[in-house]
């Protein structure tokens, strides 16, 4: 069952609809006066920084619908450095910073002590894609095959921000990083490197894993709440677009998250115990190209010797997922 609202009060130009349209109710977490701030003002976050607003929703609305009890284990990365820079904090809830790799072991661990200790408490882990996808892989799925009631969240940049912009397992192909040269006709990071961590986390049969992004917060917010409603593994894809590594104005964030999904680049799903419940189709596509002009990271496609063989190599990716999974409504 999809956890998305039939709200259809698309404003000319943005396809969004802002909360001063939806009654109080249904507005996000934000629009209240009573939010958590779970991180709040006084953190280093880059101007335009999608991982400090994709943070601040999903934290918000873990924090309500677990009824103020709550705790978050962090690893190292981009927003443990902005938000933590010592001896300060912009953190609001219990929060502990584990090392790079093993934030779902420690968050499984406080989970286990919690619950040892007769607690209820709900426990968030929380890292980028390289402390995700890459460096804390083994121990992520181990939380996963064994069920820890825990949900963890990967905030996707799609790359090591913070030490230099280098690729990761999720940056994708052909885009310019300090590891991956376009220098002398090379593409950028290779086609068929790298995984899809939504869909290895299905392949576990773990309870709830679900993909989103900062452009849509009331489809963030929902997807926190239903995975806070459920106990076990739960996986939380978050696409938080960066202005420093993206080489994109900070201004084009929601934004870019925004075509990444009309274009089909990044589909937005929800799956239950390895099967797919619910999508979110498509109501304006787009080409792959409209995205990709926006960010100096793909300047190599577009410039004195464009590569159009990688756009649609690009786009050929975008209509498979498209069709995998089912994005764009009849009629």
């Amino acid at each position: 069952m999809t956890t998305t609202r039939e709200t259809r009060l698309y404003q000319v130009g943005t396809f969004a609809a802002g909360n001063r349209l939806l009654p109080l109710e249904v507005r996000t977490v934000a629009a209240h006066g009573d939010r958590t701030n779970a991180i709040t003002s006084g953190h280093r976050a880059c101007r335009g920084c999608g991982e400090a607003l994709g943070a601040r929703f999903v934290l918000d609305a873990a924090v309500r619908a677990a009824g103020g009890d709550l705790v978050t284990a962090n690893a190292t990365g981009c927003l443990e450095v902005f938000s933590t820079p010592y001896p300060e904090s912009s953190w609001q809830v219990p929060w502990l910073h584990s090392l790079f790799g093993n934030a779902p072991a420690v968050a499984a661990g406080m989970a286990a002590g919690l619950r040892a200790r007769g607690r209820a408490t709900r426990v968030v882990g929380q890292a980028g894609d390289g402390g995700t996808v890459d460096i804390g892989f083994g121990c992520l799925s181990g939380m996963f095959e064994r069920n820890d009631d825990v949900l963890f969240v990967c905030y996707d940049n799609q790359g090591y921000m913070n030490t230099g912009v280098q690729r990761s397992g999720a940056t994708p192909p052909a885009a310019r990083t300090a590891t991956t040269s376009t220098a002398g006709g090379v593409p950028g990071n290779p086609f068929g490197q790298g995984k899809s961590a939504p869909l290895i986390a299905m392949a576990h049969e773990i309870p709830y894993v679900a993909t989103a992004t900062v452009a849509d917060l009331h489809d963030l917010e929902d997807k926190v709440t239903k995975a806070m409603s459920v106990h076990g593994a739960r996986y939380l894809h978050v696409l938080v677009p960066c202005p420093l590594g993206w080489a994109a104005e900070p201004h084009d964030t929601v934004r870019l998250a925004r075509l990444a999904t009309e274009s089909g680049l990044f589909p937005l799903f929800e799956a239950e115990h390895g099967e797919v419940t619910s999508v979110t189709p498509i109501r304006h596509r787009v080409p792959v190209d409209e995205y990709l002009r926006l960010q100096g990271r793909y300047a190599h496609l577009f410039g004195s010797h464009p590569r159009p063989d990688l756009v649609a190599a690009l786009q050929a990716g975008a209509d498979r997922n498209i069709a995998r999974f089912g994005l764009l409504e009849e009629g």
